[in-house]
């Protein structure tokens, strides 16, 4: 099941299903999570499919994926 995309807010972390940082919401863009470029080692905005997120923690978004698959996955 993926998250909806209004529980999702600005600045929220964005966590792998292996527990490690993939990046923080800049803001939801259709139905991708556009990450902060201040995340990405190539100073870059990257973008992960909604349906890649498994649910909502408090402040944090768990993905369905590792960190490495997500960061493989960016678009």
């Amino acid at each position: 099941m993926s998250v909806q995309a209004n529980n999702i807010r600005e600045h929220m972390e964005v966590l792998g299903s292996d527990r490690q940082r993939v990046g923080t919401v800049d803001h939801v863009e259709g139905n991708r999570l556009k990450l902060t470029k201040n995340d990405a080692p190539d100073g870059q905005h990257h973008y992960i499919d909604l349906a890649s997120c498994d649910r909502v923690e408090g402040d944090k978004v768990v993905l369905n994926q590792t960190c490495e698959q997500a960061r493989k996955s960016w678009h």
